[in-house]
């Protein structure tokens, strides 16, 4: 499928009626936890679409580019209005939370099984044992709060017990800076995986970052602060993996593009009709906004899309789906490391006046009883007798099989 082939309408035909702007909300009891993904992985798709146009708009004079932005801009966001209007009004803050953490895991997965770039894919199996470890939080309050079992809502896909600890998430800043791609030179696929991730993990942080005032207990007001901390963390990591040099309107261009992808891709796996017909609707509107940012590259810089995403035609489809194997490996074979420079280093191997443990010292303190990721779990212990999990099979990594007690030493202490 190419995007640059497919028929449109002209751009001021796209806008959307007040009306059709509020869709039918799916029903959380009966959606595939797929669909709740792919309804969270395109709200946050068009929200980074949004901000990256008034950041453009903030740095051009010329009144035609700022003209074309005005007009997709606010056509993405009524795409925008309707995505988050899928979300029932019965779906509590941390049912949807649940959903933000499934995509993150099974996301990542999915685009680190196919990624042949070593930089991105290491990028991935990183921070996936991250939001694997907060799925595992989250629903253990979940747990707590609200009596709800966190398998149902993933469907059973995806395996919930401890990843790398949150409480040793917390590293130095400049530690989650990675080595950016070379545009020019990177596969179209490896270009496509940063923009989407960084899209998908920039949604989550604004959400939690967002979301933590208005929860009605103090310990879940934590947690979703600790937790938006670390997703600043992520977004700063995946954001670093983009080409730097790429100019406004080729990073347009790109964006677009990535838009047609995700869309494209999310309308082949849909499962729900209604939902379907939107994704199909969307990827059209994209398709316009695109051969739009297309001819303004071309007019003004001279350069072909091909120098951007080549001919046009898509790489494999996203498709996102369990992987239980998969995460299982990286768990085993990773979980002790963390990030070093721009690269990782296992937590035995650092020195000991390494910055990690300074920042640790700072930021977590003397008393580990007070951090939040790690309060949760000691309460759910307290409460249900051992920690809520779902897992097939007993966990791959020893010294986190116990039920009993919440390990805040692996990948932390030396």
């Amino acid at each position: 499928m190419n995007p640059l082939n497919y028929r449109t309408k002209a751009i001021d035909e796209n806008f959307l009626s007040i009306g059709g702007m509020y869709p039918k909300a799916y029903n959380k009891n009966k959606a595939d936890p797929y669909t709740k993904t792919r309804v969270i992985l395109m709200n946050g798709t068009e929200y980074e679409s949004v901000w990256f146009m008034h950041q453009f708009a903030r740095h051009c004079d010329e009144p035609e580019i700022l003209d074309a932005l005005a007009v997709v801009r606010k056509q993405e966001q009524q795409q925008q209005k309707v995505i988050a209007c899928l979300k029932p009004i019965n779906e509590s803050i941390l049912e949807t939370t649940i959903a933000y953490e499934q995509l993150a895991v099974d996301l990542t997965a999915s685009l680190a099984i196919n990624e042949k770039d070593k930089n991105n894919k290491q990028a991935l199996n990183f921070a996936l044992l991250e939001d694997f470890d907060h799925l595992y939080r989250f629903a253990n309050l979940l747990m707590m709060d609200k009596g709800i079992d966190a398998k149902k809502l993933v469907g059973g896909y995806t395996e919930i017990m401890p990843g790398r600890p949150t409480i040793a998430e917390h590293r130095y800043p400049v530690d989650d800076l990675k080595n950016s791609m070379n545009a020019n030179k990177a596969d179209l696929y490896s270009k496509l995986v940063a923009c989407t991730i960084t899209a998908a993990e920039q949604q989550t942080m604004n959400y939690y970052m967002n979301i933590a005032q208005w929860y009605k207990n103090d310990l879940g007001r934590k947690l979703y602060s600790e937790i938006a901390m670390i997703e600043e963390e992520h977004v700063s990591q995946y954001e670093s993996l983009k080409d730097p040099n790429m100019t406004w309107l080729e990073q347009w261009a790109m964006h677009e593009y990535a838009e047609c992808y995700l869309y494209f891709s999310a309308y082949e796996d849909e499962t729900d009709k209604d939902i379907k017909n939107i994704w199909l609707q969307f990827y059209e509107m994209e398709c316009a906004h695109l051969k739009l940012a297309v001819s303004l590259l071309e007019k003004y810089e001279k350069t072909s899309h091909e120098k951007v995403f080549g001919d046009g035609e898509f790489p494999e489809l996203l498709k996102i789906g369990s992987h239980k194997d998969y995460i299982r490996e990286v768990l085993e074979t990773t979980i002790t490391m963390t990030a070093k420079n721009r690269g990782y280093e296992d937590v035995a191997k650092l020195k000991d006046n390494d910055r990690y443990f300074a920042y640790q010292k700072a930021v977590v303190g003397m008393d580990e009883n007070m951090v939040p990721s790690h309060e949760v779990i000691s309460k759910a212990i307290e409460v249900l007798g051992q920690d809520y999990r779902y897992q097939d099979s007993k966990h791959p990594v020893l010294e986190l099989q116990d039920r009993k007690k919440d390990n805040v030493n692996i990948t932390r202490k030396k």
